[in-house]
C-alpha cells in the first residue's frame, strides 16, 4: 500500500451523518413551497450529489425550479443542518492520528463549504483537516475531479501520494477522473457492490479503517 502525504475527505456519510438536518430540510421546504413530500429513502439517495442535481430528482423540475427551491431551502439550512449533523464515533480521532503521522487533511465535498468549517468550528475540531473545498468555491462539482485536483496542487504532492476516501459511487468517479487511488466506506447509502465497477485500494467499514491499513 502506498505510504499517503495527503489524505482526501468526502463529508456527507463519510466523516459525518448530516441525515437528520438533510431530511428534515428537504421536508420543511418541500411542504413550504407545495411540492408533494417524498420518502426519507429518496432524499437518502442523493445526499453526496450536487445540490441542483439532488433537488431535480426530488422534485422532478426544471433547472429553473430547482434554483428557486435551493433558495428556499438555503435559510432552512442555515438554521437547523449543523444541528443535525454528527461526526461518526471514530472520524475526528482519525484525521487526528493522521495527522499526526505527519499527513495532510483535506475535505473535498459537493456540500458548501463554510457549512462544513462550520461543524468542525462547533466542535473544537478545526484543527482536525488543514483544506476545506466545498461547492461555495466555484469549483466544478463531483464527479468532476476538479476539486481534488485543487486540493492536490495546493499541498503541492504527486497524485500518487493522495488517497481519496469516500461513501459514494460519486465520489469513487471523481478519485478516477482525477487518477488517484480512492477508499470505499460503507458508512453511506451505497452498498459494497456499487464500489465493484470503480477502482478502489480499499472498503473499509469506517474511515477508522485507514489507521490499520
Amino acid at each position: 500500500m502506498n505510504d499517503y502525504r495527503l489524505y482526501l475527505f468526502d463529508f456527507d456519510y463519510t466523516l459525518a451523518n448530516s441525515e437528520a438536518g438533510i431530511l428534515k430540510c428537504f421536508h420543511l421546504a418541500l411542504r413550504g413551497a407545495g411540492y408533494p413530500d417524498v420518502a426519507d429513502d429518496a432524499i437518502r439517495r442523493t445526499i453526496g450529489l450536487p445540490m441542483a442535481d439532488a433537488v431535480q430528482q426530488i422534485i422532478k423540475g426544471t433547472k429553473e425550479e430547482a434554483r428557486a427551491f435551493i433558495e428556499a431551502y438555503r435559510p432552512l439550512a442555515d438554521r437547523y443542518m449543523t444541528e443535525g449533523t454528527v461526526f461518526f464515533p471514530r472520524a475526528l480521532e482519525t484525521l487526528r492520528a493522521l495527522k499526526k503521522r505527519g499527513a495532510g487533511i483535506a475535505i473535498v465535498s459537493n456540500k458548501t463549504g463554510s457549512r462544513i468549517q462550520e461543524k468542525f468550528d462547533r466542535d473544537g475540531a478545526r484543527d482536525c483537516v488543514d483544506l476545506i473545498v466545498g461547492s461555495d468555491e466555484g469549483i466544478a462539482p463531483k464527479p468532476a475531479p476538479d476539486g481534488l485536483c485543487h486540493a492536490i496542487k495546493r499541498f503541492g504532492v504527486p497524485k500518487d501520494a493522495a488517497l481519496y476516501t469516500g461513501d459514494s459511487t460519486v465520489d469513487a468517479a471523481a478519485a478516477a477522473h482525477a487518477g488517484i487511488d480512492f477508499a470505499a466506506v460503507l458508512t453511506g447509502a451505497t452498498r459494497a457492490d456499487a464500489f465493484a465497477v470503480y477502482p478502489h485500494v480499499l472498503l473499509l467499514d469506517g474511515v477508522e479503517g485507514l489507521l490499520v491499513r
